[in-house]
């Protein structure tokens, strides 16, 4: 019988605890500051910084495994990729690659991550468990920033600083299979929930492309504000978030009619961006205000600014 006492005692403790832990279950938002050399972490829930994370000299770019446990920074000032454990809160190892990386995005299974590796004018791709770099894939474009995998994990888009077109790896192939033209500086890319279409923010032509990915083409130009980087889709497809860095204001493209439906004041020099899973949250990171804003998709208008370090870079959200 005291066994079975002890043990009562010792849920009663663990539940209080438990239930505190699902009260804030809400997904996290995590913010590379270039200058800071953190990760500012955002409960969604809240809208506020529950803590920060050491993150090298330069983070930038930024990714996560499914699950959240696992963090991929790219320091620009140690050319390396980090791994970071969320729940310990630091680096545990550290992947060296070519001078400056900088976007970094993780395959939808967890399997593969891939960086855009700048001044190697190519895409470094690593299993997403172990992190071993599995292959160096060269691409046309030069100064790659962008390297995002289609939802269906078929494909890579690429973007480049001194490009008119997005390149595309065959993530099979492990190889440059073709090339789509666009704008000039094509910067932010996105994807529709089944793959078929993609989403390039051009940023000297003020302009988003939609691209056919069974075409391989592009379908439609749409006229976005000043110097337009980030792009990010909704997860019912209906809608594209454009971020424009000089206007400071995000645009909401509803994707049937290829048409703008909305301009969004936020900071100064948005740029990259994530959205809730639930669709319900788009969070902006505003490189010059060191700040996030936070938009209501439901309204199309901001609802907080949070207050992160300095030079944020992106967001994405687990």
């Amino acid at each position: 019988m005291p066994k079975l006492f002890r043990r009562l005692r010792q849920a009663c403790v663990l539940l209080p605890a438990l239930a505190c832990a699902y009260a804030h279950a809400e997904p996290f938002a995590y913010v590379p500051n270039e200058k800071s050399g953190t990760l500012s972490v955002i409960d969604t829930a809240t809208d506020q910084v529950v803590r920060q994370i050491a993150a090298g000299k330069r983070p930038r770019g930024i990714a996560a495994d499914p699950t959240g446990r696992q963090l991929f920074v790219t320091d620009a000032a140690s050319s390396a990729l980090l791994l970071i454990d969320n729940a310990a809160g630091a680096p545990v190892r550290s992947v060296a690659l070519g001078k400056s990386p900088e976007g970094v995005s993780a395959s939808h299974d967890g399997n593969y991550v891939a960086v855009a590796v700048e001044e190697n004018n190519s895409v470094a791709l690593l299993d997403g468990h172990t992190g071993v770099v599995l292959a160096d894939i060269k691409v046309q474009g030069r100064n790659p920033e962008h390297a995002v995998f289609s939802p269906d994990g078929r494909w890579l888009l690429v973007s480049a600083e001194e490009a008119e077109q997005v390149d595309v790896i065959d993530v099979a192939q492990r190889r440059q299979v073709a090339s789509i033209a666009v704008g000039l500086r094509p910067r932010g890319i996105g994807f529709s929930p089944d793959s078929g279409r993609a989403y390039v923010a051009c940023e000297l032509v003020n302009a988003v492309y939609v691209i056919d990915m069974t075409l391989r083409k592009s379908i439609a130009t749409i006229p976005a504000g000043k110097n337009a980087n980030g792009i990010v889709v909704h997860p019912g497809g209906k809608h594209v978030y454009v971020s424009n860095g000089i206007d400071g204001t995000v645009m909401v493209i509803d994707t049937a009619s290829n048409e703008v439906t909305a301009t969004i004041p936020v900071g100064k020099r948005p740029w990259n961006m994530a959205i809730t899973p639930d669709g319900a949250k788009l969070y902006v990171a505003n490189g010059r205000s060191n700040s996030v804003s936070v938009i209501d998709t439901a309204s199309a208008r901001k609802v907080a600014d949070v207050a992160v370090g300095e030079l944020p870079w992106g967001v994405v959200i687990r």
